[in-house]
């Protein structure tokens, strides 16, 4: 039977209904197949008061494996023992899913990953590293179908993994009503890597899981699948209507653009996903990654800028840089400088990728400069080749600080006070506008193809370690227009006896965020720091104890 004609083979839908048997003997279960493709299906409202429920590994997400999620928060949470454990194990695990036993597979790899760990670290671990991989490795087809399935109805997700580590993903970007996984035991704050509830695998045991677990409500009526394996009709068969995702050829996945909500902050020290061959490639370059980031270090910190940039070209670092105008080395004798107590050097006003921001800025304009920032481990001052002060805080003395060092030669900036990884601007402190009369933006990208040289809950004095341990980390940096503050920024201008309008220092950081921004391609936001590490880690950032810069 089909209903609206003929359609596409990937909108399948199938449909359980009971009716009464014609020769009046008693009921027959029919089940038939609707070719109505799916939106057209909840668009029509039959679907608007349904409560839905899908399966995430291998119909949400495009693949079926939980082996990086839990290496994940094997090595997040964990360490790079635990993670190395897991690592040696797992050619044992792929044996048992071989085998079929899959349920004993996924409860060893929650012992590795899992047993001693604090319930919080964990938390901390599924909030701000795993949603960026999740989000990578989320169905574009699935996601739209399920997105749009039940407008008034409750959502809920199954899956194979712990509801502790995929709720906040699942919450806070898919907005689902609820998550159906296996429980964790815990000990006075402290997971024992055992489960208190079955592991949903296909079969009975998910069958029965979901069973005990949906109750007796009938509004939950529609199960989402993947139309790969038979085992699928063990979930199906519980709802009257079944949604079946077909499995593409060449399955793509969600693009940014179409986030649920933006990815703007994450944590976590690795850029790829931990799948088993990168893990094993990740664990054999890093002892020669570690012997080359010391090299780069020392080079840095030992040679003159020139053979510092040779020395970096030569073990596969990719430095540019692009010009758009000569700086100005002295501005006292410009006609519009009526000020004597601005200052005749530049302020280099930088977006914020790494902690060796100021290091390149400094090296491409081979030239030493100061940076200034709020807060910096002793490993990273000591290693640092350039000249850093760490300010207080307290906007006044900040100012002077800043002023008597731009007396004595050019210093270097980055107003926003925290990194971001992503494609994103983070408000700019308006501060850095008080104190000089030349600003020079500079647009900064850096890019690592095996670690982030960031990190919220990690060590910071590693920091630098890390992204000069990528085999070929890129950095690039685009020196924009000089400004000179007080006529060339009012977007404006107006002329009050005789003497142009001066902008405010809170226009004047948004204009230089704005031209960072469109030179990058990013997008401005009004973000900070403390909103950083509110999502992150709960906190403002601010340890009295211990001198950080992130």
């Amino acid at each position: 039977m089909a209903e609206g004609g003929r359609g596409r083979a990937d909108d399948l839908v199938r449909e359980t209904v009971r009716e009464t048997d014609p020769l009046g003997i008693g009921t027959a279960t029919l089940t038939f197949i609707m070719f109505t493709a799916i939106p057209r299906f909840f668009n029509d409202g039959k679907g608007d008061n349904y409560g839905v429920v899908s399966k995430l590994e291998g119909t949400l997400l495009l693949s079926r494996s939980t082996f990086p999620y839990f290496m994940l928060v094997a090595f997040e949470g964990g360490g790079p023992v635990r993670a190395l454990i897991l690592l040696l194990a797992s050619p044992f695990l792929f044996l048992l899913e071989s085998l079929s036993l899959e349920s004993i597979s996924l409860k060893i790899m929650i012992f590795i990953s899992m047993a001693g760990l604090k319930v919080t670290d964990v938390k901390a671990v599924a909030k701000a590293v795993l949603p960026r991989f999740f989000l990578k490795d989320l169905r574009a087809s699935a996601f739209k179908k399920f997105s749009c399935s039940s407008r008034h109805g409750k959502k809920y997700v199954v899956t194979l993994c712990p509801r502790i580590i995929v709720e906040a993903f699942l919450r806070e970007y898919l907005n689902v009503d609820g998550v159906f996984g296996a429980e964790l035991r815990i000990f006075d704050g402290y997971c024992t890597g055992f489960v208190s509830s079955p592991v949903l695998m296909s079969g009975f045991c998910e069958t029965e899981s979901l069973t005990l677990a949906i109750g007796d409500d009938t509004s939950i009526n529609s199960g989402f699948c993947d139309a790969s394996k038979s085992p699928c009709d063990s979930f199906t068969s519980l709802f009257q209507r079944r949604f079946i995702v077909a499995v593409e050829d060449d399955p793509s996945p969600l693009q940014r653009k179409d986030y649920p909500r933006p990815l703007i902050f994450h944590d976590g020290r690795l850029v790829v996903k931990p799948t088993p061959l990168n893990c094993l490639a990740i664990l054999l370059w890093i002892p020669i990654g570690l012997l080359i980031a010391i090299f780069r270090l020392l080079a840095a910190k030992l040679l003159p800028c020139k053979l510092g940039l040779v020395a970096a070209a030569a073990t596969g670092m990719k430095i540019g840089a692009k010009f758009h105008t000569c700086h100005p080395r002295d501005i006292n004798n410009l006609p519009f400088n009526n000020n004597t107590n601005k200052n005749p050097c530049t302020l280099y006003v930088c977006s914020h990728r790494t902690l060796i921001d100021p290091v390149m800025v400094a090296n491409v304009l081979q030239r030493p400069v100061t940076a200034v920032t709020y807060s910096l481990s002793w490993v990273s001052e000591m290693l640092s080749p350039i000249r850093t002060v760490r300010l207080s805080r307290d906007r006044v003395k900040d100012g002077e600080a800043m002023r008597g060092l731009l007396k004595k030669g050019d210093l270097v900036v980055c107003p926003e006070g925290t990194t971001c990884r992503e494609p994103y601007l983070l408000r700019f402190s308006p501060l850095f506008s008080e104190v000089a009369e030349v600003i020079v933006p500079v647009a900064v990208e850096a890019k690592g193809s095996m670690f982030y040289g960031t990190s919220v809950r990690g060590h910071k004095g590693l920091d630098s370690f890390f992204f000069l341990m990528n085999p070929r980390p890129e950095y690039h940096l685009e020196f924009l227009k000089n400004i000179i503050v007080g006529t060339q920024l009012s977007t404006s201008p107006s002329i009050i006896n005789g003497d142009y309008r001066k902008p405010s220092s809170f226009e004047i950081a948004n204009r230089v965020q704005r031209l960072i921004g469109d030179a990058l391609g990013f997008e401005c936001t009004n973000l900070t720091r403390r909103d950083k590490y509110r999502m992150l880690a709960g906190n403002d950032g601010i340890d009295p104890r211990m001198r950080i810069h992130n």
